[in-house]
């Protein structure tokens, strides 16, 4: 058995086309498009490259957006300045600071701060308690990705077996609660695995769907995958590689090369989950800004 490739780039590709015409509809109604402000502090490669991923999505789809960069030195209070004066700005439909910030801020503190109609990467305890109770406002982007993967492949979900490998607020929670909800690409028997876990290959042995979201590489081998399975990678990381002009290359949770003999579909790192993470974040804009109208 060889799996398939899910790819997650054309998946993507079509949630651009759709937020687009959204995009394209809104403003043809109330005149200006929904707009995003991202909050930027320190210096940190991945978080930068990052946020220019999503500047160009959003210039790509009609959306306005707008990048405010901080020194590393920045005062938690002069942040929290800068969010007031966001959630206060009518034309500022999506806020969002880019994680991780810098030790001396406290990220729960910043994170409460945000108003919770603007909050786009859905972690506000008030959009999380929502997301708990099934009456979904907004939910983090990876998760949203993950899940819409999972419909457009046809994975059928009702009452399958799925074990999540991680618990992070930004991927295992908010996955394990959108899985459990009834409705399309949900309603499975979700199991959450971490590093409180006596045997874990014990528990993804079992799994139809296998979500591997600890931030290990390598984490997940063959002998963790049940035959026939759908195996979805959401780790990223930097592995030292001197064969790479950039020196590194990026590698998942997952051991694809062995994994791929065993899995009935599995996404690749990158190109998986990756692309989705940035394409449900402008789904979310969207909702912001209709959210606003509605108000």
């Amino acid at each position: 058995m060889t799996a398939r490739i899910i790819d997650g780039k054309a998946v993507a590709a079509r949630v651009h086309d759709e937020v687009a015409g959204g995009i394209d509809e809104f403003q043809k109604i109330n005149g200006y498009a929904p707009r995003l402000t991202v909050i930027l502090v320190g210096d940190d490669p991945a978080s930068h490259s990052y946020v220019k991923g999503k500047e160009r999505a959003c210039e790509k789809v009609g959306i306005s957006s707008e990048t405010i960069l901080k020194d590393a030195s920045i005062s938690q209070a002069e942040l929290l300045e800068i969010i007031e004066r966001l959630n206060n700005d009518p034309k500022v439909h999506g806020i969002l600071v880019q994680l991780p910030l810098p030790k001396h801020i406290d990220e729960d503190t910043i994170i409460l701060s945000i108003d919770p109609m603007k909050d786009v990467d859905g972690l506000h305890p008030e959009n999380a308690g929502l997301l708990v109770l099934g009456q979904t406002r907004f939910a983090p982007a990876t998760p949203l990705g993950v899940q819409r993967l999972l419909i457009e492949e046809g994975v059928d979900t009702n009452g399958a077996k799925v074990v999540i490998v991680g618990r992070s607020k930004l991927v295992g929670m908010p996955l394990t609660a959108l899985l459990l909800q009834k409705g399309i690409g949900a309603n499975a028997t979700v199991t959450v695995c971490h590093t409180g876990t006596k045997d874990i290959g014990i528990e993804t042995r079992q799994a139809d769907v296998l979500i591997a979201a600890a931030g290990y590489p390598g984490a997940i081998g063959a002998d963790m995958v049940k035959p026939g399975a759908v195996v979805v990678d959401v780790g990223v990381s930097r592995v030292e590689d001197s064969t790479r002009n950039r020196g590194y290359r990026l590698t998942g949770d997952v051991q694809f090369a062995e994994v791929v003999d065993v899995a009935s579909a599995i996404t690749p790192v990158p190109g998986g989950v990756g692309p989705m993470t940035i394409s449900m974040l402008l789904v979310n804009v969207l909702r912001a800004a209709k959210f606003s109208i509605q108000d």
